[in-house]
């Protein structure tokens, strides 16, 4: 017997539940079939990114898949795959006919950027200083060590990453999840803008992480919002006198 919710009662003959099994089996929708993982492509991805936000590849620089899969030892076609995910997500511009080159970013879309990551952080830091730990703040204090040596090995690529590990660890001391995705989007792009002026910023950067680090292990999160904000603002501007020293140069050129 079956009941009036489609069940089948204990009693029921095995042709019968093999025959309602089937008939539920026809009804579903049809699915796409899952797609397997590409991990070539993401590494490719991957290195050409950090290539890209390293300077190692230079803004206005022409990428030529033969030779960049050459280097990385692959073939031409995840390259290109990369380099289409790239153009999509703003890193790479295709230009018709004459392949693909490194963004060069405007004025203004690092001055946006920038300015985002000054009201992300200053709430981070805010908050981190209300939930601070002392596991936290000797967390910090490896994280300033680390800029420390890079400062002294006169190591940009160290200098970049260890900036962006001690920001990174103070936004996850806010605990605040959506902050941290907000600032997750934009910390490639705040890494690319920084490489250049990681040295020039050098010891006065890591002066101020200092500073910061002891006012939020001090839990005076006003005082911590402050200084993260004057930090980030100098960062900016850094980058700004950079940009019109260089432009200056090339005049003179």
């Amino acid at each position: 017997m079956t009941d009036w919710g489609g069940s089948t009662s204990p009693g029921a003959s095995g042709g019968g539940r093999r025959r309602l099994a089937a008939t539920r089996g026809q009804s579903r929708a049809a699915r796409q079939p899952l797609e397997r993982p590409a991990p070539l492509r993401q590494a490719v991805y991957d290195v050409i990114a950090e290539m890209i936000i390293n300077r190692e590849l230079q803004p206005g620089e022409h990428l030529v898949e033969n030779e960049l899969a050459a280097q990385l030892g692959v073939s031409r076609q995840p390259v290109r795959e990369a380099l289409q995910r790239l153009q999509s997500e703003g890193w790479v511009d295709l230009r018709p006919a004459l392949g693909a080159f490194v963004h060069v970013p405007t004025e203004e879309e690092a001055d946006q950027l920038l300015a985002t990551r000054t009201l992300l952080e200053t709430e981070s830091a805010r908050l981190a200083a209300k939930h601070v730990t002392d596991q936290h703040v000797e967390r910090l204090h490896e994280l300033q060590a680390a800029g420390e040596k890079a400062l002294s090995d006169n190591d940009q690529a160290g200098l970049v990453a260890a900036n962006a590990a001690l920001h990174a660890y103070v936004v996850s001391m806010s605990g605040n999840k959506v902050l941290a995705e907000l600032i997750a989007m934009v910390d490639r792009r705040v890494r690319w803008y920084y490489a250049p002026i990681a040295q020039s910023r050098g010891r006065e950067a890591w002066d101020e992480h200092a500073a910061l680090i002891e006012v939020i292990a001090g839990r005076n999160s006003r005082r911590a919002a402050e200084l993260m904000r004057k930090h980030t603002e100098r960062t900016r501007e850094s980058y700004h006198q950079r940009r019109k020293e260089a432009a200056e140069r090339e005049a003179l050129a």
